[in-house]
């Protein structure tokens, strides 16, 4: 039984069967087979999700969408490998998904795609707080998941750096697989969603 990061390989490639298996308290994402160890986040964040949360919430349920909202830790499994068919993509068991992560915050309106253990596939959309503490997870934020967010068909992402007070927002073009950026949003702007029209956020409510 594994009960420590210690027990674990860093170099070997672990799937979502073996993920299932830990049993430590510390949060770990895994990265195309790659354990990344997630540092605890800061106040000021846990505060801007807590706020994020309640905006995504009312949105949905004002407006009657069938949609779900969901707040990290929540295991999202992405189950696409860009070299491989579509064929091989669909009905993947727990030993073929190497890329389990939990987002900050996401939405889910294929509800089809939750069961008990969180998410299998993509949200439509994904809102990462990039970290102030940790360089290495702001990274995996701005480069690796901005990168397998866009292969696995996650349509909208945004990027909120607290430090800078502003929201990148990025929308995938399809064509390309890749995210376009939609803008960025300073602290007196609104930014609107395009997979969630009714979503407007006042970025001074979330970032003041």
């Amino acid at each position: 039984m594994i009960t420590s990061l210690d027990q674990l390989d860093f170099n070997k490639t672990y799937s979502y069967a073996d993920y299932l298996t830990w049993q430590f308290e510390e949060f770990v994402e895994l990265i195309k087979g790659k354990i990344m160890p997630m540092s605890a986040p800061s106040r000021s964040h846990q505060e801007i999700s807590i706020l994020f949360s309640k905006v995504l919430i009312d949105c949905i349920e004002n407006n009657h969408l069938e949609c779900k909202a969901y707040a990290a830790p929540f295991d999202v499994r992405l189950l696409r490998n860009p070299n491989e068919s579509l064929e091989k993509r669909i009905g993947k068991t727990d030993k073929e998904i190497y890329t389990v992560v939990q987002p900050d915050l996401c939405v889910i309106c294929d509800l089809e795609k939750l069961d008990d253990k969180g998410c299998n596939g993509a949200p439509e959309l994904i809102i990462e707080i990039v970290s102030e503490k940790s360089a290495a997870n702001a990274n995996r934020d701005v480069i690796e998941k901005y990168a397998i967010y866009a292969e696995n068909g996650v349509l909208e992402y945004w990027l909120i750096r607290p430090t800078e007070k502003t929201i990148q927002k990025n929308i995938l073009n399809p064509s390309k697989g890749k995210y376009e950026v939609e803008g960025f949003y300073g602290i007196n702007d609104t930014v609107s969603s395009t997979v969630l029209p009714s979503l407007e956020v006042e970025i001074n409510y979330i970032l003041r």
